[in-house]
């Protein structure tokens, strides 16, 4: 609901913006927000000092504990609009606390998560520096600019291990590898990623790892963190097709329906093909698991065994061995099954995270 306009306020605004000719008079270096933030905190220092002394300024009165105003002291502070100067009021006691910019805080509230915003974008430590330079003026060191981005580590380690819901419908799993850079020496690690579908519906992250390579073992070790913190069941779950991954999650979660996602399958049957053969041995497969029923699915992998089998017959050796996994999202309607043959629900997540790896050069841990 939108408020009803204020004639004082409106009036105020006309008469503090009549003088104004350019947006530069308003935003700009001298302009009137920056001269009003100024004023405003201030005026507000002055009010909290005011308020610890218990009598207002340019009042004599008798001062029972000897403490008075002492003049101020200047403090440039970040904020929004660029650099603030102020003049900080100080009493001679030495006791004043003030609230609205507490002692050796340089910053003012939206300072930092506009740094945050910068760096959830992917711009580094010196980027930010630049950007902060040119559109606000404000010079920022990048040791500040660090000592803001890992104020957040903490809020990264509680949403990593905050309780999950009881049962979630579908859980896809995934890995992807990027550049890491520890110690000066780069080498490429795994991430691995674990997304869920809750019983409203809506995707959820689940959280992410961070591994020298990707192994079953591992991806245990994951399913073990899901299960302690919540997770009880989960009716599907579509994974990649590392070898020994299936039988780790129907460990922890006996009774998950897996599904090996097709289009990985394919992409490491196509490995074997020559470039010529490959449209045609694609077809082949797509009859595989765009077949109405099961037993249309084992009567087209037996045709493609017959064509394909003297020149490949390491693919259809990898399809029968998986094909539990492979042909799980059968059981379920056309609505269903566009769901769940595929981790691709999770690729536009991976799409965002090598993106912003790749505009930082990879991820650091040392």
């Amino acid at each position: 609901m939108l408020a009803k306009p204020d004639a004082k306020t409106d009036a105020l605004l006309d008469d503090l913006l009549k003088d104004c000719d350019s947006p530069e008079d308003i935003l700009g270096e001298h302009g009137l927000l920056k001269g009003l933030t100024k004023r405003l905190v201030e005026r507000a220092l002055q009010a909290e000092l005011t308020n610890h002394l218990r009598y207002a300024p340019h009042v004599r009165a008798k001062l029972t504990d000897g403490n008075a105003r002492n003049g101020t002291s200047a403090k440039t502070i970040q904020t929004d609009q660029g650099p603030v100067a102020l003049a900080v009021p100080r009493d001679r006691a030495g006791t004043f606390e003030p609230t609205v910019v507490p002692k050796r805080q340089r910053r003012l509230e939206g300072f930092d998560e506009k740094v945050l915003a910068l760096y959830a974008h992917g711009l580094t430590t010196r980027e930010i520096q630049s950007h902060l330079e040119e559109v606000y003026g404000t010079e920022v060191s990048p040791t500040l600019i660090s000592t803001i981005t890992d104020a957040v580590l903490e809020d990264v380690r509680l949403w990593q291990s905050r309780p999950l819901e009881t049962v979630y419908p579908i859980l896809y799993f995934d890995c992807l590898f990027v550049k890491s850079r520890h110690k000066g020496a780069v080498k490429t690690k795994a991430v691995y990623v674990a997304l869920g579908v809750n019983l409203t519906g809506e995707k959820e992250l689940l959280g992410l790892w961070v591994s020298e390579t990707e192994g079953a073992k591992f991806w245990l070790a994951v399913f073990t963190e899901l299960r302690q913190r919540g997770i009880q069941d989960c009716f599907v779950a579509c994974v990649d097709g590392l070898t020994g991954l299936p039988e780790a999650l129907e460990t922890i979660f006996p009774q998950t329906q897996v599904q090996v996602c097709i289009v990985l399958k394919v992409r490491q049957s196509l490995r074997y093909v020559v470039w010529k053969e490959r449209r045609a041995v694609a077809r082949d497969l797509r009859a595989i698991y765009g077949a109405s029923t099961l037993e249309e699915a084992e009567e087209a992998l037996e045709r493609f065994a017959q064509t394909w089998d003297p020149y490949y017959p390491t693919i259809s050796t990898n399809w029968r061995r998986d094909w539990e996994w492979l042909t799980m999202f059968l059981d379920y309607p056309p609505e269903i099954r566009k769901m769940i043959y595929t981790t691709n629900a999770i690729e536009s997540l991976n799409y965002s995270l090598r993106k912003v790896l790749e505009k930082r050069g990879g991820i650091s841990d040392g």
